[in-house]
């Protein structure tokens, strides 16, 4: 199925929930991408043993939609300038609620329950956690409509180069923007406490994998 081998359909088919997904791209490390910038397929991340955001979200799709799910990818824009980085979400429903699959090396922007009524309400969800540690600056300004991963085909899957023409895509949609107009002057930064504590990391630069 989709060209991949037997031991990595097997992989993948273990990972029938979205809590179990979530649980291996928790114990992969992250790709701090030592080499150069890459978007690795599933096939590759599960070769290489690590994943940054979007390739952790197209790995989770991939399990999803082999339960016969929707694979829904969601991006969340910040304001680049600042230095930050939009985030990739792979989007689940549960008992007719959404929640999100994260791959992160952070404390915060992780997974969310299905809880949420919409894909809106689950993406304003990660607003007050989205800064910058340095300054407390939140940079969160916008979510893109789920995007379906099936109008790529499925040579994304097992293909061996970067998926860049996908990241591209993802970055040029639509985004809704977050901030009414008016609001930004009343957004206060994150405080020293919560700084402090983004700067925690679950997996080193050091680690061989990474």
């Amino acid at each position: 199925m989709f060209s991949l081998s037997s031991s990595e359909l097997k992989t993948i088919k273990r990972l029938n929930t979205p809590q179990k997904i979530q649980d291996y791209l928790d114990a992969l490390p992250i790709n701090y991408e030592k080499k150069g910038e890459t978007c690795m397929s599933p096939r590759r991340v599960l070769r290489e043993k690590k994943a940054h955001c979007l390739e952790g979200a197209m790995l989770a799709c991939l399990a999803l939609w082999l339960q016969g799910e929707k694979p829904l990818l969601m991006n969340l824009r910040v304001v680049r300038r600042n230095g930050d980085d939009d985030h990739a979400l792979a989007l689940f429903k549960q008992n007719g609620r959404w929640g999100a699959i994260s791959k992160t090396n952070h404390p915060v922007l992780r997974y969310r329950d299905p809880i949420y009524h919409t894909p809106r309400e689950l993406a304003y969800s990660y607003f007050h956690e989205y800064f910058l540690s340095k300054n407390g600056k939140k940079t969160l300004r916008g979510y893109s409509k789920p995007i379906n991963l099936k109008r790529f085909g499925t040579k994304w899957i097992t293909a061996e180069e970067d998926l860049w023409d996908m990241a591209e895509t993802l970055y040029d949609m639509p985004h809704t923007n977050f901030i009414p107009k008016g609001s930004e002057r009343l957004i206060r930064p994150a405080q020293p406490l919560e700084r402090r504590a983004s700067n925690m990391t679950e997996w080193s630069k050091k680690h061989p994998r990474t």
